[in-house]
């Protein structure tokens, strides 16, 4: 009985561990999303765009 417990532990890491991982890569990829809108909105207002290049 203890090994099937066993394998079910680690069976729930591995689980675990995936999911994760998956949020940690949903999250890098919404930063992502964030940055590339923000550096696209100084392209749509050319003076604010400048003056980040000069700051």
């Amino acid at each position: 009985m203890e090994g099937i417990n066993q394998v079910s532990i680690e069976n729930t890491k591995k689980e675990t561990k995936s999911s994760s991982k998956r949020k940690w890569r949903e999250i890098e990829a919404i930063k992502d999303k964030l940055s590339l809108e923000k550096e696209m909105d100084g392209y749509k207002d050319p003076l604010s765009y400048y003056s980040d290049l000069i700051a």
